[in-house]
């Protein structure tokens, strides 16, 4: 289908603009759109926000080497991530290597770096966030 996809979107509690500075530097993501609650053309209902949430991100869009990725704030400062990983597929070991280093800092490492039967180069990690990790270069099969 054209015009079909699946798109993750985290919330990241009232930490989305530490998140989005983390991910330019991290992973060279650009900003495609971003929108604060009050710069909505339609108010949140009464009671939906979090007191001093007014100015949290509502919505972002980011680009991540091609690949849309979009963050809010969320309504709260509660947000858990579990249950998931974004595979975060690269060309070479060099380009895994920077990704995966960049990621652990302030995080931590499941699995490091390593070659495995499906890719040369593979590693599993948490972010300062609590977003899970796999870095992977593909392998000769794709």
């Amino acid at each position: 289908m054209t015009g079909t996809a699946i798109t993750p979107y985290l919330f990241f509690g009232g930490r989305c603009d530490e998140a989005i500075a983390f991910y330019r530097a991290a992973l060279g993501a650009e900003v495609e759109m971003l929108m604060r609650y009050d710069e909505s053309p339609e108010p949140a209902p009464p009671g939906m926000l979090q007191a001093g949430f007014e100015k949290k991100v509502m919505h972002a869009s980011l680009n991540v080497r091609g690949v849309r990725l979009m963050a809010s704030d969320g309504c709260d400062d509660k947000s858990k991530f579990d249950g998931f990983q974004l595979a975060f597929t690269v060309p070479t070991e060099a380009d895994a290597r920077q990704a995966f280093d960049a990621l652990v800092d302030g995080g931590s490492v499941q699995m490091p770096l390593t070659k495995t039967f499906w890719s040369p180069c593979f590693g599993m990690a948490t972010d300062r966030f609590g977003v899970r990790w796999m870095v992977m270069v593909p392998g000769p099969t794709g």
